[in-house]
């Protein structure tokens, strides 16, 4: 009858595993090794030899948006340069003077031409971030309260063009047909390129009548509550003569597709 270990003065040795499950734990040792190699190789692929979790060699969405904004407007100048050379290159090989007259009757119209006259300036900006409520009784500011929304830019450009302005200015681009006024956050989205706040709209044409369409518009009255309640910014100038820019933006109709 055999003895026991501790009995003879000796230590236990532990029975040997089965060869089949050392080969099995080889095996998914080379397989976790092989993919933490695969991982490195294309998280190295991937940065291009930079540290992936260095926050300074990534782009965050505003950088994204500011980077293709200024390449927009680099290649809204490009554009306009170009406009400029066919319409010189057009006048001089003109046949037809009436055609010739009816193509830059049209050119203004469109906005592609700049636009000069009497007209407003209208000027909104944010409310101070620490801004309180100004008069007794109204609630204190959320913070939508205190910043320009799409629909503020909006009112005024279309009480603007109700008024009869010949031409529309945002910021530092004229306004077509086609623009649309767009805003993320309380950042404007214009035509390709951003803006902030304070927003600068330019109108040409009667001064008196603008402003009539401006004070008789009913979400600017609404505006000008929360003006007067929690400071936001709104400054109205009459000006005898400005200029407005021609359009240099592609005058192209572009539409959405569905997907197949």
């Amino acid at each position: 009858m055999p003895q026991n270990p501790s009995e003879e003065g000796t230590e236990a040795v532990a029975a040997p595993k089965p060869r089949r499950k050392r080969y099995v734990g080889r095996a998914l040792s080379c397989l976790v090794f092989g993919l933490a190699g695969f991982l490195c190789y294309a998280g190295a692929h991937a940065s291009h030899g930079t540290d992936l979790r260095n926050d300074n060699t990534l782009l965050r969405l505003s950088d994204l948006i500011e980077q293709r904004s200024q390449q927009n407007a680099q290649a809204d100048a490009s554009l306009a340069a170009l406009r400029a050379q066919i319409d010189q290159l057009a006048q001089q090989h003109a046949q037809n003077p009436a055609d010739a007259a009816k193509l830059a009757a049209l050119e203004k119209a469109a906005g592609l031409d700049p636009l000069a006259g009497a007209g407003l300036t209208v000027t909104l900006d944010d409310a101070p971030p620490d801004a309180t409520a100004r008069i007794p009784g109204v609630p204190q500011p959320q913070p939508d309260d205190l910043v320009i929304h799409q629909q503020d830019l909006q009112a005024v450009v279309n009480a603007l063009w109700r008024g009869g302005a010949t031409g529309v200015q945002v910021q530092d681009q004229r306004l077509i047909s086609t623009s649309a006024v767009r805003c993320v956050g309380n950042q404007l989205i214009l035509q390709g390129r951003v803006y902030s706040p304070p927003y600068v709209i330019k109108a040409v044409g009667s001064p008196q009548a603008l402003l009539t369409a401006l004070n008789g518009d009913t979400y600017i009255q609404t505006y000008l509550q929360y003006v007067a309640a929690y400071g936001l910014g709104w400054k109205v100038d009459q000006s005898k003569a400005m200029t407005l820019p021609a359009y240099s933006g592609t005058v192209d109709l572009q539409n959405a597709t569905a997907g197949k």
